[in-house]
């Protein structure tokens, strides 16, 4: 394939600004044309009253994204004494393994359809390494920048698929910045996975459907998210909405070392405030949120509203559930992953769940993402 090919998907309405509300033309388009806001994919429901994954990706791009299992761990796995139900979705069985090449395949889509040439994209890795690897897949360039503290699995893995790499110094932030320059220079589409793209977001309400479809109208009680600006929150919460389903409480999980959301809605802030100097193991969900504090809002809206909560985890738990999840379900974690498993267990032990709830950790990437995170198991458990 090459990037003339035709990509056949289904239209859609526009993109709606969630801030002043102006509905737009379908297009490579990041902010509201109107007053820089947060875009949003507007389109109908399939008469099937269920989404599918040609609704988002074309059958040229996909890889087989998606339809991850949810399955059943012993409940002790998050406490001993804990008597609910403990579900794992588990996202590290994406191609290149983590919950991003869901949005990328979406993306590239919709790029490819409008006839780009090449991509481009900020990250922390995991987004990196979804691009490069769709990108090869496709046939065109792409353009990978990463901080200078992104771990050597994640590097290794956009070098193999042939990606063109910056490393930049400073936190994502500046990746961030570089990113949307480079995008200029070239006019390759960026598919950067915050929520600069309508378009990979959007097939994130997939995740939350898949949720809820596979429990059969049993709604969970809580949902665990790995949170960097939280487009796999608003995926979930679309999702369920989406089958007007009842609503579990979502939990934005993050690091203690870079947590403006969870820190925001502790203080009971109405607005997320940028993370100064976020240092953290879990590299995935190590952003400041800096350049786009409105994200964190959003994310920050959409748990409140479901009776959730951010929360913040320290790295030395977030290493046990690591090991735990290895050891105890077979599920090979990186640290980012883990947090969503770690951040249900401080909930249990701030006495906030309930005997018989239903808990579902989603588990965002491989383990082999970050070997050098598993010396640091090591160590802390020593």
């Amino acid at each position: 394939m090459d990037a003339t090919t035709s990509v056949a998907l289904p239209p859609v309405a526009g993109l709606r600004c969630l801030s002043c509300g102006i509905l737009s033309a379908a297009a490579l388009t990041y902010r509201c044309p109107q007053c820089g806001g947060i875009l949003r994919v507007e389109r109908a429901m399939p008469v099937s009253g269920r989404w599918e994954r040609r609704n988002f990706v074309s059958d040229t791009v996909t890889l087989g994204e998606g339809e991850t299992p949810l399955r059943e761990v012993r409940p002790s796995l998050l406490h001993p004494d804990f008597t609910g139900l403990l579900l794992l979705k588990d996202e590290t069985r994406n191609s290149s393994g983590s919950f991003k090449d869901r949005l990328v395949a979406a993306s590239m889509s919709r790029a490819l359809e409008m006839g780009v040439e090449g991509v481009i994209c900020a990250s922390s890795g995991n987004a990196g390494a979804a691009v490069a690897c769709y990108a090869a897949n496709a046939g065109i360039p792409a353009i990978i920048v990463c901080p200078e503290s992104t771990p050597d699995g994640k590097v290794a893995q956009i070098a193999a698929y042939g990606a063109t790499f910056h490393r930049e110094p400073g936190d994502y932030s500046r990746s961030f910045r570089k990113g949307q320059v480079l995008a200029t220079e070239t006019g390759y589409a960026n598919l950067t996975t915050t929520y600069l793209n309508a378009y990979g977001v959007d097939a994130l309400r997939l995740v939350g459907q898949e949720i809820a479809l596979a429990l059969v109208g049993d709604t969970p009680d809580w949902v665990s998210i790995p949170t960097s600006s939280g487009p796999l929150v608003h995926g979930v919460y679309q999702g369920f909405a989406d089958h007007g389903a009842a609503m579990p409480r979502l939990v934005a999980a993050q690091s203690a070392g870079c947590a403006p959301i969870a820190s925001a809605h502790a203080s009971g802030a109405d607005a997320v405030s940028p993370w100064l100097n976020p240092v953290t193991v879990a590299s995935g969900i190590s952003d400041p949120l800096a350049q786009y504090p409105e994200e964190g809002n959003l994310t920050l809206s959409l748990v409140r509203d479901t009776g959730g909560i951010g929360i913040a985890v320290p790295d030395a738990d977030i290493l046990v559930a690591m090991r735990d999840l290895a050891r105890r379900a077979g599920l090979f974690s990186e640290p980012t992953g883990a947090t969503s498993l770690a951040a249900m267990r401080r909930l249990y032990a701030d006495g906030r769940l309930r005997d018989g709830d239903t808990v579902v950790c989603i588990i965002t990437g491989h383990g082999s993402k970050d070997y050098a995170a598993w010396g640091q198991v090591s160590l802390a458990l020593s």
